[in-house]
Parts: C-alpha cells; sequence; structure tokens
C-alpha cells in the first residue's frame, strides 16, 4: 500500500502484523473474516490525507500470530491486543472502525475501555447476542458458517483445507451484493494466499469458537449498557444483515450518539464500493 510503513508489533503477548501511513489524528481499521489488512487497501490512503491510519492484522489472521485454542481468540483478546499495539505506536486515544469481526472487536474495545477510543464506527453487523438469541432462521442460512466454524477440531478445519479457495470465495458472494470480479485482483490474492494457510483456517476456527463459548454471554451480560462516545453505524444496503435487521434500530439504546447509513453493496462493501466507504468515513470522522 502506497505511503504506508508495514511492521510488526508485540502487543498483548501476540505478533501483530500492522502498516501505518499519514498524518493527523489517529484511526485504527479492522478487517474481518474471511479477510486481512488488505481490505483497506483502498480506502487506507484516502483517509491518510486526514488521519495518522493504522491497519491491522487481527490475531489469526494474515501476518499475525496464531495461538492454538478457542480461549485465545475471544473478541477481549483480540481488543487487548489493539490496545497494545496503538499503544505501543504512542496513541493513548483514537478513532476506530472495523468491518465484521473487526467491528465485534471494536465494540467489545469500546465496552472495556470506551475512554481510549475517541469515535466507533461499526460495519455490517448487529451486535453478538442480538444476532444469536434469537436466532432467525433466514439469518442462520446466510451465517450458518457461525455454527459450521465452531464445530469441535478437526471437522471443519478438513473439510475446508480440501478446497480453501472455493468454500472462502463462497463466503465472500453469500451475503447479497457481490460478484468474485468485484474484488480487486490484487486484494483478493492477498486473502488467498492467507487463507490457504492451514494455521490460518485453524485459528479462524477457534475465532468462531469463541464467540459460542465466550463472547455471546459477555455480550449478553452488558447488552443494557449505553455507551457515549461518538458512534457511527454502516452497513450494506444489499446484504445479509439489511435485509433481515433494521441495522441502526438494532444498535439504538446501546449507542446514545450515533449516526447510521446505508451504502452500497452487501457485507462486504468496502471491497466493492471502496471510494464510497472513503467518503463516508472522512465524513463520519471529520
Amino acid at each position: 500500500m502506497g505511503g504506508f510503513t508495514d511492521g510488526f508489533a508485540e502487543a498483548n503477548g501476540q505478533r501483530i502484523a500492522f502498516s501505518l501511513g499519514g498524518s493527523g489524528p489517529p484511526l485504527l481499521l479492522l478487517h474481518g473474516f474471511p479477510q486481512t489488512r488488505a481490505l483497506w487497501w483502498r480506502v487506507a490512503p484516502v483517509l491518510a490525507d486526514r488521519f495518522t491510519v493504522v491497519t491491522a492484522d487481527l490475531r489469526g489472521y494474515g501476518g499475525s500470530s496464531k495461538p492454538e485454542g478457542a480461549e485465545h481468540y475471544t473478541f477481549r483478546e483480540m481488543g487487548n491486543d489493539m490496545f497494545g499495539l496503538m499503544s505501543g505506536l504512542g496513541f493513548d486515544r483514537f478513532h476506530l472502525a472495523g468491518h465484521d469481526r473487526g467491528a465485534r472487536t471494536g465494540y467489545r474495545m469500546a465496552l472495556d475501555d470506551e475512554a481510549r477510543l475517541m469515535s466507533l464506527t461499526l460495519m455490517d453487523i448487529v451486535s453478538t447476542d442480538h444476532l444469536l438469541d434469537p436466532l432467525h432462521r433466514n439469518v442462520a442460512t446466510a451465517y450458518y458458517h457461525w455454527f459450521f466454524l465452531a464445530q469441535p477440531k478437526p471437522f471443519p478445519e478438513t473439510l475446508i483445507l480440501a478446497d480453501p479457495d472455493y468454500f472462502f470465495e463462497s463466503c465472500l458472494l453469500g451475503w447479497g451484493g457481490a460478484r468474485l470480479s468485484d474484488f480487486a485482483v490484487d486484494q483478493l490474492a492477498a486473502y488467498r494466499e492467507a487463507w490457504r494457510d492451514p494455521d490460518t483456517v485453524g485459528a479462524m476456527c477457534d475465532d468462531y469458537r469463541a464467540t459460542l463459548k465466550h463472547d455471546f454471554a459477555m455480550d449478553r451480560d452488558e447488552a443494557g449498557r449505553t455507551l457515549t462516545l461518538p458512534a457511527h453505524v454502516l452497513y450494506g444496503a444489499d446484504g445479509a444483515m439489511a435485509r433481515a435487521y433494521d441495522v441502526p434500530a438494532t444498535w439504538r439504546g446501546r449507542l446514545c450518539e450515533m449516526d447510521a447509513r446505508a451504502l452500497p453493496g452487501g457485507h462486504f462493501f468496502i471491497d466493492t464500493a471502496p471510494e464510497a466507504t472513503a467518503e463516508a468515513l472522512l465524513g463520519l470522522l471529520s
């Protein structure tokens, strides 16, 4: 990514891969499943004109370390990685924008230490507890991977590694509004390189195992809390979440000061509409 420096940082006992560029207030961008920080390649340079942008691979993904065991993949542990990364870079407070698993990590970070976040932008999610309980059958059909990946090792890993491109590309195309040709060639190549690694596949399964074993209960126990920081909700107009929920309504009561916007495309609107995503973020964060 032009104008950005790649590096590794020791944070919370993990080795976290990151990229850093730009100038201005610090902004952390977090990707989701089944991607890496390459998600931001066409968005981060635009934001870097007005922000010091940090993109990072969540633990288990991309170039970051991959401990074994679901207990290592709670959103709290992932969030502590990111707090450690930003502290190590000299940023005590920062803006945070996350997509998918990155958004869930960001929400947990706000619940755990709201004062450190200047703002929070959640992209194409409803809260974990709201999605799982009650679980609508159309959501279970679209997001079946939550339950497949959470099955005991090595069942999902064995099936996925028989043809990882087939499985993960079906995920990219299965949640609304995307064709494979909508993804930039270089970004798709980066995703494929990452998800062909058996350790990454195992880590992603542990990520989803942790959601059912640990994260659901943590989020349910704090469902009554209202965060008061400036918050933004972006979602794909044609995605599975928008078809199943009134996405902004699911966050009312949890986010006090909230601006919500639908963007063109499905779940992966950052890949398929990077210009619109960058424009929306600049408008919201400014």
